[in-house]
């Protein structure tokens, strides 16, 4: 079989814009962030602050480490964000006793409330979206498969 060259109609249609998965996924992450942002509004949060009271709701007492790690993110991104969290009354930031280099972040009872309020916004995600939940989870799978296989084959 004779190898495609750049000109070829192919080639061409490789780089057009509806053609990239990158921009798909970039797409729907702007769609999705429309649909979350009036249910966070109420809250009081952006989105990265929710994934971060996410992760506290599910298991408090958290290192930052260990937070960064749950959510793909350096702890120079997450530390400004612990750091506002913080001054809104949400949660606290100490020193662990046994290892002075880690910071330690809890829910303090503001926080703790603020997931009765945050219960509303799965559902409501979930009538947005506008799928069956078979098909969420679906796509849900093939896209933590995706994530895995792009880091594993990425040169960070």
């Amino acid at each position: 079989m004779k190898p495609r060259t750049a000109t070829s109609p192919t080639a061409t249609s490789l780089l057009l814009l509806d053609q990239q998965l990158c921009f798909a996924l970039y797409s729907a992450n702007l769609a999705m962030n429309k649909v979350y942002r009036p249910l966070l509004r109420k809250l009081g949060l952006t989105y990265p602050q929710y994934l971060v009271m996410l992760v506290l709701w599910e298991q408090d007492a958290q290192t930052v480490s260990s937070i960064g790690e749950r959510l793909f993110l350096d702890s120079a991104t997450l530390t400004p964000l612990l750091k506002r969290l913080e001054g809104a009354g949400l949660l606290t930031r100490t020193r662990a006793v046994e290892d002075e280099r880690q910071v330690v972040i809890e829910l303090t009872g503001e926080g703790r409330k603020l997931k009765q309020q945050a219960n509303a916004i799965p559902p409501a995600v979930f009538c947005a979206a506008d799928c069956t939940s078979n098909e969420l989870r679906s796509i849900k799978s093939e896209l933590e498969r995706l994530r895995e296989n792009l880091a594993r084959n990425s040169e960070a």
